[in-house]
This record gives C-alpha cells, structure tokens and sequence, in this order.
C-alpha cells in the first residue's frame, strides 16, 4: 500500500488555482502548495486558499522566484518528512485533468518503485511551438537513455516514488527550472528505475497563462541535454543492455 500525497508548485497563477485546488480536494489526499516567490497579486489568494483549506493543504513559500524545479523539489521533501511514500505532482495551471488522478495512484500502487507519469492527449488549444518542442526533447531523452520508451518527459502530472528520488537529488546537482521534470525522467533511468506512462488529455485553457520562457527556457533545456549526453555515452553499455533486455521480454 502507498501513501500518496499532493504536491502542487505555484507561479503567478492566481487566476487558475482556486479551480485546481477545488478539484483536487475529492481525493482525500494531502496536499503542498509551493508558492515559488509568487507577485503580489497572488498572495491574498494563497493566503485565502491556505485559511479555507489547512485541515488537508500546507502551504510553502519560497522568499523569491527558484524556478518550478526548485518548488517540486520543496514539495517532495515536505511530504516525505511528512511519511508519504509517494508525492503526485500537479501542474498549478489548469492543464491536467485531474479525474484521471486516480488512475495514475493505482498504477503507482501497481508498480510502487516506478515512476509513473502523465502522457498527454491534447486538443486543438495546444501550441504548435510547444508541440514541437516536446517531439524535440522526446528526441533528446531517447538518445540519452538509449530507449524510446519515454513517450513524454514534459508533463508534470506524475507520481514519484519519494525515497529513491529524493536520494538522486541529494547524490547531485539538478537542474531547477523547466529542464527539471525531463532531467529527473532520464537520471531516473540511468539509476535503473522504471519509467511508466499513463495517457492523459491536457488542454491548454483560454486565457491561461504559461511561465515557459520560449528563449531561456529552451536554452536551459538544451544545455542539459548536452550535458546529460555525456554522461549517457558512459553509460550506453549498460543502457542499451537494458533495452534489449526490454524488448526481448
């Protein structure tokens, strides 16, 4: 049996949580809401959310912007200092549809040292550009695990198995913004865990607001996949054994 828990960063999404929190509290689950050195604007609503909602939902502030890595990260060592033995991490934007929470805590439950993570089904509102960026990193995390297995790297609706994850972030530096939730997939493999997907629909709401900076962000993302493809090319042994292993299975 697992012990699930909520782990939701925030960023200036002031005008879509209040909706994300509502649909989230059905689950019965506890929750960590990471303010991530949100602008002014937001703090009345988080404040707001925190006093109506403290009988299952904490809230954590960081002082100043970290970046959404940095925010899961806070999240997923509160819930584990907590007792979780798993943290399902909620984009805080109104993309995920957050009926298929169940299916993913039972997956989990399935195969308890395994990530399990969203794959998106999308409509007609998702950007081209961020469409194609994800076909590019998909691209880039095959090669640097030597599998094709990971059909999305992006979506940040996934359950972590908190004590194995939490020991890769302390043997290590990781990146902190938007690279983190790809970076974390493939170190993830090379430490020989399973990564297992579970397809979702993600739409893209009007008027939502994204924080994915197309400049920086891409740069960031692009420098960790140059370096994680040397480390790869240490590790393709052993990598390209195990997706044998996985095929001829």
């Amino acid at each position: 049996m697992i012990e699930t828990a909520l782990v939701v960063p925030f960023f200036n999404h002031e005008a879509a949580i209040e909706r994300t929190i509502d649909g989230l509290r059905s689950t019965g689950l506890r929750c960590w809401l990471v303010d991530d050195g949100s602008h002014a604007p937001s703090r009345p609503v988080i404040d707001r959310i925190a006093h109506r909602e403290a009988a299952w939902l904490t809230v954590l502030r960081h002082p100043r912007n970290r970046g959404k890595g940095a925010a899961v990260v806070t999240g997923l060592r509160a819930a584990a200092a907590a007792g979780a033995s798993h943290a399902l991490q909620v984009d805080a934007d109104g993309q995920h549809d957050l009926h298929d929470i169940p299916r993913l805590i039972e997956r989990a439950a399935r195969s308890p040292a395994a990530i399990v993570t969203g794959v998106p089904v999308f409509d007609q509102s998702v950007p081209r550009a961020r469409l194609h960026g994800r076909q590019l990193t998909r691209l880039w995390v095959g090669i640097n695990t030597c599998s094709w297995h990971i059909a999305d790297s992006m979506c940040g609706f996934r359950v972590y198995p908190l004590a194995p994850i939490l020991r890769l972030l302390d043997a290590g530096r990781m990146g902190r913004h938007m690279e983190f939730d790809p970076e974390i997939l493939v170190r993830a493999v090379w430490a020989g865990m399973e990564v297992i997907g579970v397809s979702t629909r993600v739409a893209y709401p009007p008027g939502g607001v994204s924080h994915f900076h197309l400049l920086k962000d891409n740069m960031r993302i692009s420098a960790m996949h140059a370096r994680l493809f040397f480390g790869m090319l240490v590790r393709a042994p052993i990598l390209l054994a195990r997706t044998l292993r996985r095929v001829r299975a």
